[in-house]
């Protein structure tokens, strides 16, 4: 008889019940809980319209002073040129100090200045301009200098080709963007918001919750119950599994109808890539809660190891191979460096199984890694 009742209890369909009997207390209770609904639906969304349409590295609309000490018909033109730009909003003077006071000011950030000989130097073709910019932001400050002297030289090159009745010169330069033909930033930085939501949902709110848990006794009241460590942590995982997917949802919708980022690879890739790095935001949420039980450590803990890196070390604001070279090997074992590149890959360019392969490969090991861990770091012991 007791023979048969160990049996009965270690088959699969009994497994299945006791794990089917967790989830649904797990989803009745995360449904009835206003923080995993804030944290899990609500934030997401936010992040999405934050980021989606408050962080932009285009440059566009840079407030800049014209400095025209002579007004001439070269210098007209050359002003024409920065007043039709979409990149830049013009600002009309006579005189440098009145410039410098608005860059001191900082009403504009960039100074272009026409000097009187202007026209006489460019009859010598040895003709001027001086570009000033505000250098506070240096990357910002390359940018917007970079696009004063492409308008300038355009001009001038455009000036002399009239003259002279030809084309620009003997050789004509066509530029093109692979993946992102309209230089739009939004098209790199989504798939990067992604990776912080899938990271904000698996691990920050996992380990919030689980480590409350054990605060609060709940878990310990489970663990006086025949049920396995594995059953329980199955029944943790499948909900909030859930929840992931419903942000996951939401941030392809919003790419593809908010922000118009292309997906130029399969959407099941897509899907198979983000289910394996949910697993692994999931598994260290559950072995940072396992390892403190206490909420404030977990969410302090989540935070450092895993929100954070995921926004500055993953490639979605600033680019790995411009890193220290120490840095870079600490991305090495992050696992959202490749579920960013993974991203941007499946997004912009298509299925290149030559990166997507081995970045799956090193995701799905991670996952299995940090889920094994929180297996073992999870004992069904009380104290």
């Amino acid at each position: 008889m007791k023979q048969s009742s160990q049996t009965e209890y270690n088959s699969l369909s009994s497994q299945i019940r006791r794990i089917a009997a967790l989830v649904r207390k797990e989803s009745r209770q995360m449904l009835r809980d206003p923080s995993t609904i804030l944290i899990g639906v609500m934030m997401p969304a936010l992040l999405i319209f934050i980021f989606g349409f408050g962080l932009s590295l285009d440059v566009k609309n840079v407030p800049i002073a014209l400095v025209l000490e002579h007004r001439s018909t070269e210098a007209d033109e050359l002003a024409a040129g920065f007043e039709l730009s979409p990149y830049f909003h013009t600002t009309l003077l006579t005189s440098m100090p009145a410039a410098q006071q608005l860059m001191n000011e900082r009403k504009v950030d960039g100074v272009v200045r026409i000097r009187q000989n202007f026209s006489r130097q460019l009859a010598f073709n040895n003709a001027e301009a001086e570009v000033l910019v505000h250098g506070s932001d240096a990357n910002y400050a390359r940018i917007v200098e970079g696009y004063a002297q492409g308008a300038v030289s355009q001009s001038l090159m455009r000036k002399r080709a009239e003259e002279m009745g030809t084309d620009i010169g003997p050789v004509i330069i066509h530029n093109q963007t692979w993946f992102n033909k309209n230089n739009d930033s939004h098209f790199f930085l989504v798939p990067g918001l992604i990776v912080l939501i899938m990271t904000l949902i698996g691990a920050l709110l996992t380990a919030l919750l689980m480590a409350r848990e054990w605060e609060q006794g709940t878990l310990e009241a489970i663990f006086v119950t025949p049920v396995r460590v594995g059953e329980i942590l199955l029944g943790k995982i499948i909900p909030y599994f859930g929840l992931g997917v419903i942000g996951l949802a939401l941030c392809i919708l919003a790419a593809q109808f908010l922000f118009h980022v292309p997906l130029r690879g399969s959407l099941a890739v897509l899907a198979v890539s983000s289910m394996l790095y949910l697993l692994v935001a999931l598994g260290m949420g559950l072995l940072i809660s396992a390892a403190t039980k206490n909420q404030f450590l977990a969410c302090q803990i989540a935070i450092i190891v895993s929100y954070l890196p995921a926004m500055m070390l993953s490639g979605f604001l600033f680019d790995i191979r411009s890193m220290p070279a120490a840095v870079r090997m600490i991305t090495r074992v992050l696992p959202a460096r490749y579920y960013n590149e993974l991203l941007q890959t499946i997004f912009l360019a298509g299925d290149i199984w030559s990166i997507i392969i081995p970045d799956l490969i090193i995701v799905a090991g991670m996952a299995t890694a940090f889920l094994s861990l929180a297996r073992i770091k999870t004992k069904k012991k009380l104290g």
